[in-house]
């Protein structure tokens, strides 16, 4: 018996691409149902709002905030998506969704309404959800303050360009910006103020900029007290530089502690930049289960739509044919192929542990004895979203069947040797090493350079010396790194110098 047969055309949510509002309300209320008391998601409350095609192109540029200072590399990337979307060579996303409380989700108004409706189960449930539990975003983000301080760094930062002028803001900012990977706490939290201390503080900067700014202070000769902007004095919620200990991993912090030329508003610029990059850290590490959470939920979602008889088979085929091309995987000789599709790898992950909670087979029961049978997939999932991250999810979770299904193999790459050679494919000798091997792909520490502060010759000629903390040989790029100790140079003022350690062995 068809769909039409038992359920009326007056239940459906919609019935064709077109949308309004009122259909808008309509869909979110019948995927909120199914998301809160079906699924026993627990999201922040949602704010939706939908965009122009430029305005997408415009949050993209901003690194998807609705609210962010201005600086020319916005203007770059949003020129060249524009070029691309226009010409046809890349499409744009259907959604961006911020890390917020309220949790905002912006939908392109291009969208037919099955796409509305896709994206508002992705974004304002899926991502919704992972935001405010995992414990990587509960740990190093504030989901209830990050609108309020980004307003804040955009005025601050405009006001510093009406009082100290665009070419001095944007140079600290092009530093700044070089740094940001080497700007975040890893493995101690951020001290953090309630939100009202934080708005007291910010404001009482941003007036005391405002008193203390007079253009005739250019003209007069500058004491030593006054190149160093005062910091050996300051103390704030971080603690000042005399608390500082090397070696110290966070570089924009060092600088803007101990810096001994930079003043006090080229120090506020620099909190700024790593506070923005501490909230993108956790974002870096659960890419792959930040999606796949997003894409199982609005797959399951979109499935119940149908079932319960509010979308047609017509809305279910497009949900399916983006669906399809969301967690696509090219083959390794696939001219398409540029890595691991985080949607792909996440989504079959998670479909896999519902799969082996519900249907286990033999090798499920050895390989996950807790899961296997358990029928509770709902809480299993919850569990995953909650405590893991990327790579230890990949250890924990990475069946034999999705290495089977993904035709997985792993190659051993040394310097000196003439090939590469495959050491282990999917089968049961090599299960285990491709978990490992996988896994570490999604170590941050083995992927981008680990960089510290470990001397400061402070009452001397006031070298700063780093080292650079090379894994397993891998040096870094000779271009990349002169730029960025170029950078370095700026806002220490003092010659920089960069040492190689050889950790993780050969």
């Amino acid at each position: 018996m068809s769909l039409t047969e038992t359920k009326p055309s007056t239940a459906l949510l919609f019935s064709d691409a077109e949308w309004d509002f009122e259909t808008l309300s309509r869909s979110y209320d019948a995927i909120e149902e199914i998301a809160l008391h079906d699924l026993g998601l627990d999201v922040y409350p949602n704010q939706i709002e939908v965009i122009s095609s430029e305005q997408m192109l415009d949050a993209y540029s901003a690194h998807g905030m609705p609210i962010m200072y201005q600086h020319w590399s916005f203007g770059k990337i949003f020129a060249r998506e524009d070029t691309m979307y226009r010409k046809g060579y890349s499409a744009l996303a259907y959604e961006i969704v911020i890390n917020s409380n309220p949790c905002i989700s912006f939908l392109m108004e291009e969208n037919t309404m099955t796409m509305q409706a896709l994206v508002t189960a992705h974004a304002a449930f899926g991502h919704n959800h992972f935001f405010k539990n995992n414990y990587l975003f509960r740990q190093w983000t504030d989901a209830e303050g990050i609108l309020d301080y980004l307003d804040f760094a955009k005025r601050y930062i405009a006001r510093c360009e009406e009082s100290y002028g665009q070419e001095a803001v944007e140079g600290i900012l092009d530093s700044a910006h070089a740094l940001m990977d080497q700007g975040v706490f890893r493995y101690k939290r951020p001290p953090r103020l309630s939100r009202e201390a934080v708005a007291e503080r910010l404001a009482k900067r941003l007036e005391y900029e405002s008193e203390r700014f007079s253009d005739i202070w250019r003209t007069l000769p500058r004491s030593d007290s006054l190149e160093a902007g005062g910091s050996a004095d300051e103390e704030d919620e971080d603690g000042g530089p005399q608390g500082l200990t090397l070696p110290e991993e966070n570089i924009l912090y060092f600088l803007e502690k101990t810096s001994p030329v930079l003043k006090p508003w080229q120090r506020e610029i620099l909190r700024i930049v790593r506070n923005i990059a501490q909230y993108f850290y956790p974002q870096k590490q659960t890419k792959v289960m930040n999606e796949g959470c997003a894409t199982f939920v609005h797959h399951y979602i979109m499935n119940q739509l149908f079932d319960q008889g509010l979308i047609t088979e017509g809305a279910l085929l497009e949900f399916l044919h983006s669906h399809s091309s969301v967690v696509f995987q090219p083959t390794y000789d696939d001219q398409r192929y540029s890595g691991i599709n985080p949607y792909a790898l996440g989504f079959a992950m998670m479909s896999d542990i519902r799969r082996i909670c519900e249907d286990p087979t033999p090798e499920d029961r050895d390989w996950f004895p807790d899961l296997a049978g358990s029928l509770d997939w709902r809480s299993a999932l919850k569990h995953a979203w909650a405590n893991f991250r990327d790579e230890s999810f990949i250890l924990q979770y990475l069946s034999p069947k999705v290495m089977r299904d993904f035709r997985f193999f792993a190659l051993h790459d040394e310097t000196e040797a003439p090939a590469y050679r495959v050491t282990a494919i999917h089968d049961e000798d090599g299960y285990g090493e491709l978990r490992a091997r996988l896994a570490a792909q999604y170590d941050l520490g083995q992927i981008e350079p680990n960089i510290q502060v470990m001397e400061a010759d402070l009452m001397g000629d006031r070298t700063l010396r780093l080292a650079h903390m090379a894994f397993k040989g891998r040096p870094l790029a000779e271009q990349t790194k002169a730029q960025v100790l170029r950078h370095i140079e700026r806002l220490w003022g003092y010659k920089v110098t960069l040492d190689v350690i050889e950790t993780g062995g050969a």
